[in-house]
This record gives structure tokens, sequence and C-alpha cells, in this order.
């Protein structure tokens, strides 16, 4: 029999957890037809002796609603193996929308995620009022990855309860009601589920609190089970649990109620630094009980980058740093260059007293290091050089001309290590997630966690345990897919969709990210490649060859949960 292709002699790391095997894989009319040693001819053969070949990376925690309406590469995620992402996490998303309310809905996702706001307001054609109407504009789309949506939580309480919503008041029965219809018209439209935020770090962009912080557990529990009604349906859940046996109650009630999965954002926090092993333990409980509760973790610090491009502009705490704010970076550059206005800057700096600490933060490098040690922080290489860190950090700002990043570990870095993190990926009830791929464009590049989970966990790591190569493929492959509801990818097997990678292990790294301006209206966001990405295959045909794109967008709207091949 001829197939489409067959990738011959790789290390297969099929997805399920199981050993590396060296064999073949098979595609044909976008499934996997064979793996092992396959016997036939093939429309095209690729070599994939000494690389590795995985299914494609399933990512359950992206922010691309507004970017798959206008865009056709999910970049940075796809350039990072990556072959299905859903959206519509965290509680904001575009549907449903009434007219009245796009503005609150971009101001809500501008604070939240940052991503800016004439950009959206550019790109949002607004084509849509409900959430199947949302979905029927994302199907007419084609993409280097397929894309699945969640509802979200603030856009469904605006849409119901207007005013009110936004003021954070009680639902009362009827709204919760109506909230709960619109759910299960969503799923039953192809949603993969409802998501909601319960965390104080989410504020729109004039500062208000998200619409859905302080929703009554009736309300979460009450829209969970109408949804759940269809027989459909994950829940994704963000909150800072800072009163923990109450607030874990409320989460745990959304799938109490409801019986459907439940996933739970976990990263430890420097002011409450072992809060994630009370949550792993509460997740473990939940389980045992008969609840689907699931951790989604980080694969390395949740970082902010500091630089004269981003969002974060350190020079801007001194008068001339704000004065310099709207010229080129050009002319930025040339005058921070000269030692006199460096000076100033720094000592202002240092007056102004930045909100962060310099034992935190750290020089980005090409390629970067996501565990740096003490040692390396700007205040302990400021000390060693007798100056001040002020002065060293303007040095590296202005690096690279005026386009070096600092890099601010604030979640899963309080002991300066990530043990934790260690921890959490070990742990049975965790995947990979959180890498918030279209969000936060100014501020964090996360989106490449898959390939940190290869090359940090599994090649490179030494100040700590390590993770097998299958199960750091697994815990972004089928236990992503299955948290999902997606059955039907995840796992090199017969059958299953043809979405996989051919990935050169040894020379995978990630480079630095980079600022581009190519959003609607000139909207700046970071992005970060990779090197060491072979061939990248969706619905088996091939996506990414060396890292660069060939122009086939496969890529569709995947409706809700997808059945496991018979």
């Amino acid at each position: 029999m001829a197939y489409d292709l067959v990738i011959r002699g790789g290390t297969i790391v099929d997805g399920s957890g199981s050993p590396p095997r060296t064999g073949d894989v098979a595609l044909d009319e976008g499934r996997i037809a064979a793996v092992g040693t396959v016997d036939g001819q093939a429309r095209r053969t690729v070599d994939a002796d000494g690389a590795i070949v995985t299914p494609g990376f399933v990512d359950v925690h992206c922010h691309y609603d507004g970017q798959a309406t206008w865009e056709s590469r999910m970049t940075p995620s796809s350039w990072h193996g990556v072959t299905t992402v859903i959206m519509g996490n965290c509680g904001v998303g575009f549907a449903p929308v009434r007219p009245g309310d796009r503005e609150r809905l971009v101001e809500l996702m501008e604070g939240v995620e940052d991503i800016p706001g004439t950009a959206l307001h550019e790109g949002l054609t607004w084509e849509w009022e409900s959430f199947p109407e949302y979905l029927a504009v994302l199907e007419r789309h084609r993409w280097d990855v397929d894309v699945g949506a969640q509802v979200p939580h603030g856009a469904l309480r605006l849409y119901v309860m207007g005013e009110r919503g936004a003021a954070r008041q009680d639902a009362t029965d009827d709204d919760i009601e109506q909230m709960g219809r619109l759910a299960r018209e969503a799923v039953e439209a192809g949603a993969f589920g409802f998501s909601t935020s319960r965390t104080r770090n989410h504020r729109t962009s004039r500062g208000e609190w998200t619409p859905t912080l302080t929703a009554a557990g009736d309300e979460l529990a009450g829209i969970a089970a109408a949804m759940a009604a269809s027989g459909r349906g994950v829940l994704q859940v963000v909150s800072d649990f800072a009163q923990f046996e109450e607030e874990m109650a409320t989460v745990l009630s959304m799938a109490a109620s409801s019986g459907r999965p439940l996933s739970i954002s976990l990263a430890q926090n420097d002011h409450r630094p072992d809060d994630w092993r009370r949550i792993l333990r509460a997740i473990a409980d939940a389980n045992g009980r008969g609840l689907q509760v699931t951790a989604q973790v980080a694969s390395r610090p949740v970082g902010l980058l500091l630089g004269l491009q981003a969002t974060i502009d350190p020079t801007r705490t001194s008068a001339i740093g704000r004065a310099l704010a709207g010229r080129p970076l050009e002319e930025r550059v040339a005058r921070l260059r000269d030692p006199d206005v460096r000076a100033q800057v720094a000592a202002e700096m240092a007056a102004a007293r930045a909100p962060f600490r310099w034992d935190k933060v750290f020089v980005l490098g090409d390629p970067p290091n996501y565990e740096p040690p003490p040692e390396d922080s700007l205040a302990a290489m400021a000390e060693r050089a007798g100056v001040a860190p002020e002065v060293l950090a303007l040095e590296h700002l202005v690096s690279g001309e005026g386009r070096g990043f600092l890099y601010v570990p604030f979640l899963n870095y309080a002991e300066g290590n990530l043990d934790a993190v260690a921890c959490m990926l070990a742990d049975e009830h965790s995947v990979l997630g959180l890498g918030d791929g279209g969000a936060h464009v100014g501020t964090i590049c996360d989106a490449s966690f898959q390939t940190t989970m290869l090359t940090h966990w599994v090649r490179d790591r030494d100040r700590g345990q390590r993770l097998e190569l299958s199960q750091a493929v697994a815990k972004q492959t089928s236990m992503t897919a299955a948290m999902a509801g997606l059955g039907d990818r995840g796992v090199l097997r017969p059958g299953f969709k043809a979405d996989l990678n051919v990935i050169d292990l040894d020379r995978l790294r990630l480079r630095a990210p980079t600022m581009a301006f190519d959003l609607p209206a000139g909207g700046k966001r970071l992005l970060q490649r990779a090197e060491g990405y072979l061939h990248t295959f969706v619905s088996g045909v091939e996506t990414y060859c060396d890292g660069e794109h060939t122009g086939a967008l496969p890529g569709r709207l995947v409706r809700g949960p997808q059945p496991a091949p018979a």
C-alpha cells in the first residue's frame, strides 16, 4: 500500500508515557496509519534518524481569541511544536457580546492579558453577538494549528447582567439561569467549556476588578451544572485562594455540581510560597472523592520582561526616561548612552525605588537561562562590579541597540530555583499549561513552555531533578488532550489524528525573545523562536520545516470534544 508519508527511523515518543523506541510512523489521509516497522511505499519519506518523533503538542491555555479572527498563524505557539490551541481561558474573551459592551470586553482583555486595545479595536470585526455566532466566524478561518474556544465568564456575566455584572453585584436566580442556558448553548455549539477568573491580578485597563472576581458559589455551580446538562464541557479557573478553605470549596463546587472535569491554574507565589502544596493536596483529595480535577502548571518561572520596548520600562521611573518615552528607539538609546544622562537617570531610578528588587532581576541572554542562580542577579553583579544596580540595568537595557531585556521571575521562583516547579510537573494530577500564547504581549513571553519542557527539564537542568523524556512529552500531549476532551489526538497510534513533530533534541534551543510590531494598528508583541524543530505536521500536512512556515494552513476550528478512534 502507498501511504501519504512515512517518517522513518526516528525515536518514537508516542505521548502515552511509554518508553521511547525506534521505529517508523506512516500517515495517510490526515490520520496515523501505522507505527513500528512500516512496509510499503510512500508518496514522501522523511528520514528521522537521530531525531525524536512526538505527537503535536496540545496547548490548553492560550488567548488567541482576537488573533484567531485576523491572523492565520498562531505564532509564537506554532513555532514550538504546538498543533492544537484552546483559547478563552481566565474568563476573558469576546462572546457573547452586546454592541454596547464591546468596549468593555476590549478593556477587560487589554487589562487582564496585556493585549493593546488599539490592536483589538482595529482587528476585531464584531460579526457576532452570541457565542455560536462567534464560532461560525472562526469556522471560516484557516490556521497553522487547530483552534478550540471556551465560553468566558466575564463576557457571559456582562451579556446577562450588564452594569450589575461589571459592578460585581450578586447574580439573581434568573441571572444564573440565563448564564447557564447560554453556557449550555455555547457548549452544544462547540465550545470546549467554561472559564472564570477569581484573582485580584486581573483588572481592566481602567483598573477595575474583573467582573467575575467575587461571583458567589451558587453562580459558579449553577452555570457549571447547566452546561453539564449537555453531557459535555470542561471547566477552567484561576484563583488567589487567599481564604483557602472557603475558596477551594467554592471552586470545587463547580466540579461537584456538574460532574465535569475542572482545571485549576497553579503557581508558586512569593508571598505564600507553600500554598501550591496545599492546592495539590486538595486536588488529590478531590480526585480521591471521584471528581476530575487537574492542575495546570508552568514549566519555568512566570517572568516579566523589562526593556525600552516593553510595557514595563525601568527608565520611566526617572523624569528623563519619561520625557524620552515617546521618542524613537534610536534617539532614546543615543541619549541613554551619554554618560551624564545615564548617571542622572540611574540616580533618579534609585531615588524612585523600583517596584521590584534587584536581587530578583536577571539579564536575559541568548539563549535565555530560565533558572538563573542568585549570584547572577543584577544586585549580585553590581556588588561585584562596585556599581549601583541601576547603572548595570541601564547598561543592559541599551545593549543590542536598545533591544536588551531584563528578566524578573515573579512566580515559581521564591527560593531562587525551580524545585517547586519540578514537584508540580511530576505530580500525577498536573499537566503543562499557563503559557498564555497570544497574551501579555508586552510583558511576558511564555508560549515557549513546550520547548522548555524538552530542553531544560529533559536535557539541560543541572540544579536538581529532571523529567524523563516520555513524561515530559505526555504532559503536553496525551494528558492535555484528555483534559480538554480531545480523544482523537495526543498519541502516536493508528487511527489518531496525524499531528506530530520531528525534533532534533540535541540541537533544540530557545532564542531570546524579540519585540515585533505586527499586530493590527502596529501593535507590539513579544515573540520567541526556537531551533531544532525539523518538521511539524497538522492533519498530515507539513506546516513548518526547520522552523519556517511552509505556507500550508490545515488548521480548523475544533467544535468541542472529539471521540477517540474506534
